[in-house]
């Protein structure tokens, strides 16, 4: 699975890891990039985070916020970076050993960007409820065919 997240804006007023100057841990509460996935009919899934600086984390959840263990051993994706005039491109190659099996995967792509103050945004394709909850698979509104890609 090939990924790819472009944030667009006054960069200099963010705070962005570089490369090579590793970001706060954890991943999710500075600026980091997220996917989560899932198998139709599952309450199982996976979540990933990614930091401009090329670190990730993963983990597998078996149902709603109950993580069962870390993918760290599973495989590494491959992440590279690129910045512009006011645009940061991250991309992201997953592995077939890091996705969850199944035919049809639910989708939801999600980032926290944080300001120079400290301050966090939260940004997804749906936010479900009242407050920002990527875990909420009610988020998750893209739906991927892996009969119609795999090779």
């Amino acid at each position: 699975m090939r990924l790819e997240y472009r944030l667009e804006g006054r960069l200099d007023a963010l705070k962005i890891a570089a490369e090579g100057a590793p970001a706060p841990l954890p991943l999710w509460e500075h600026t980091c990039f997220e996917v989560f996935l899932s198998t139709l009919g599952e309450e199982g899934y996976r979540e990933f985070n990614f930091s401009p600086d090329g670190q990730w984390s993963a983990a597998e959840f078996s149902r709603y916020r109950e993580r069962v263990r870390f993918l760290e051993n599973d495989g590494a994706p491959v992440i590279g970076m690129a910045r512009a005039a006011g645009v940061l491109t991250l991309s992201v190659q997953l592995p077939p050993a890091l996705l969850p099996a199944g035919p049809e995967l639910r989708v939801g792509l999600a980032a926290v960007v944080e300001r120079n103050d400290g301050r966090l945004d939260y940004w997804a394709l749906r936010h479900p409820g009242d407050k920002p909850d990527f875990h909420h698979d009610g988020g998750w509104t893209l739906l991927l065919d892996t009969r119609l890609v795999a090779q």
